[in-house]
């Protein structure tokens, strides 16, 4: 704890501010030593060499991008394995957040706010400085916002300013999903809500309603991304794209500035939602990164990566990658065409789409045309960017639906399952089964586009996104049983149960029904309230027709907090005669 001017204490373990902000940097271009790390905030923050070295580097345009004045663009970067430890808060928000704003340990955001303006002052006759915002979660509209809010404050006032920011956001609330959420910063105050896990009408606005005339107050989405504008320059190719990101295809986005190719990856991996993108992505990415020999290797198969570049150095460097887009400062789709040339895409400077990927699916040209005459009528980019999410949104849902029907096939009856046997599993994933299914259930009686369906999904099933969504459904079918398990054994009748049964025995499900209870803590297992109280009235019944000595025994053990009663329970029932 340390004092206000006025005497009063104030916290200082910043415990709230990391729920939201690792920490904020302030990186500078040194005469010597290059792009610096000059300040962090607060500064007790531990970042290891790796870390700073990406954050300086990624902090900064490439020279060549010749951005001046204010730039603002978004970031990812490996975290360091020593830092990977989500904290409590995170993992709760993780429980109950959308899939597409998980917090991965593994990663870092970075909210970039770059000035460069001349000043004959300096010894380079310019201003650099970057301040970056740095956290695990992805809220690249909020930290936009707020990164707009505090650098320019900063720029003028020096530390004192982030010095306040700080104290103001360790006063924060912890970034709770589903609830109204109030941040009061440096004069303005910030109101959102964070989308929860589903897709629920509640969910798909993730504000809610303020007052007009509070003219400080300022309503924010986590996420806000205009699609169309960011897309339109590749609109029409949009379905191609669609199946690059469906099946995590490596890809590379060259643009004239590190806003530019950010905007343009962190929209490709949306265009599949609800499904989430599983494969790496860095909407912004530097020869100088620590990753950059991993992606730039001449492996025959590039590693499935989106990267966000503007140095023309990785037009030699990846040439040998199957796609990349071309942008230029202009959003005009008739300028960036389709362009199958697999030897000379990346040396080609004009802007498009190059690839060497043919399509399984046909193009709906009605949706495009719809969006092109749009542009022509004047039609607000906001009604533009609806149109494509919900075009997008019934195209991966009519891809999904057939999965999800599937893999609901693969529950076993809850008549099977009994208190007194181990929980079943659910049975396993068949491809050719799966494939069944679709004449009668499969995307074309739904969205209507023609094409090799079957084929998509076999190239579905050999991609990292198959393999997330796989494993999320896997658990989530294994926890249901778990659940449905617990259930049964919470309505089970053990005091007739144990009736003649060898102590053994009691004593073994007295164990499972302790793990049982434990389990529905530590995995988060979706029983009620009136499942958990009936399991600790069964554990009373199974402990009631303990004999006297193993009773005592039992306690003694709780007193002293000895685990793994199991062992030492089978050794007493063994010896307890000898014991005597």
């Amino acid at each position: 704890m340390t004092e206000n001017t006025d005497g009063t204490k104030r916290d200082t373990s910043w415990e709230n501010f990391r729920n939201w902000i690792h920490c904020i940097c302030i990186v500078t271009f040194d005469l010597e030593l290059g792009q610096a790390l000059e300040a962090s905030f607060p500064n007790d923050v531990h970042l290891s060499k790796q870390e700073i070295s990406n954050i300086c580097y990624l902090a900064f345009p490439d020279s060549n991008s010749g951005c001046m004045g204010d730039t603002n663009f978004i970031i990812r970067l490996q975290s360091s394995p020593s830092s990977r430890n989500l904290r409590r808060e995170h993992l709760v928000y993780n429980s109950k957040c959308s899939s597409v704003l998980q917090i991965n340990p593994s990663y870092f955001w970075g909210y970039v706010y770059f000035r460069q303006v001349k000043d004959p002052t300096l010894p380079r006759g310019y201003f650099q400085k970057s301040l970056v915002i740095l956290s695990r979660l992805p809220f690249n509209n909020l930290f936009l916002q707020i990164s707009k809010l505090i650098a320019p404050e900063y720029f003028e006032n020096g530390d004192l300013s982030l010095e306040a920011v700080c104290y103001s956001i360790n006063r924060w609330p912890a970034p709770l999903p589903g609830v109204p959420i109030t941040l009061p910063l440096l004069g303005s105050v910030f109101q959102m809500k964070i989308p929860m896990n589903g897709n629920s009408a509640s969910n798909k606005n993730s504000t809610y309603s303020i007052n007009e005339n509070l003219e400080n107050h300022i309503q924010a989405s986590v996420e806000d991304l205009n699609m169309f504008t960011i897309l339109q320059p590749v609109l029409s190719h949009i379905h191609l794209l669609w199946e690059l990101i469906l099946t995590t295809e490596p890809l590379v986005v060259m643009a004239p500035s590190p806003t530019l190719c950010s905007s343009m990856v962190l929209a490709l991996t949306r265009i599949i939602a609800p499904l989430k993108y599983c494969g790496d992505y860095r909407p912004y990415f530097t020869i100088h990164d620590s990753e950059f020999k991993q992606f730039t290797n001449k492996n025959p198969v590039p590693p499935p990566v989106i990267l966000g570049v503007t140095n023309p150095f990785f037009a030699k460097t990846l040439h040998h990658w199957p796609h990349s887009i071309r942008l230029d400062d202009t959003d005009q789709p008739q300028s960036h065409k389709l362009k199958k040339n697999a030897n000379t895409k990346m040396l080609d400077n004009c802007p498009g789409v190059y690839t060497v990927y043919k399509s399984f699916l046909q193009k709906d040209k009605s949706i495009i045309k719809k969006l092109v005459n749009g542009v022509a009528c004047r039609r607000p980019s906001e009604v533009q960017s609806a149109l494509l999410k919900r075009h997008l949104l019934e195209l991966t849902q009519s891809f999904i639906i057939p999965l999800e029907r599937y893999i609901a096939s693969l529950m076993p009856l809850q008549k099977n399952i009994s208190p007194f046997k181990a929980a079943p599993s659910p049975l396993p994933f068949n491809q050719d089964d799966f494939f069944q299914t679709l004449e009668t259930v499969g995307p074309q009686l739904t969205i209507g586009i023609k094409g090799d369906w079957v084929g998509l999904y076999k190239k579905f099933f050999r991609s990292p996104n198959f393999d997330g969504w796989f494993n999320t459904r896997y658990s989530e079918l294994y926890s249901k049983l778990q659940a449905l398990h617990l259930e049964a054994l919470s309505d089970a009748d053990l005091k007739l149960w144990v009736q003649g049964r060898p102590e053994v025995e009691v004593v073994d499900m007295l164990l499972k029904i302790q793990n049982k209870i434990g389990a529905c803590k530590e995995q988060n297992l979706p029983v009620s309230d009136r499942v958990k109280e009936q399991l600790n009235q069964r554990l009373k019944d199974i402990i009631g027709s303990l004999p006297d000595d193993l009773k005592l025994f039992r306690s003694f053990m709780i007193k002293l907090k000895i685990s793994n009663l199991m062992k030492i329970y089978y050794f007493l029932y063994e010896h307890k005669n000898s014991l005597k």
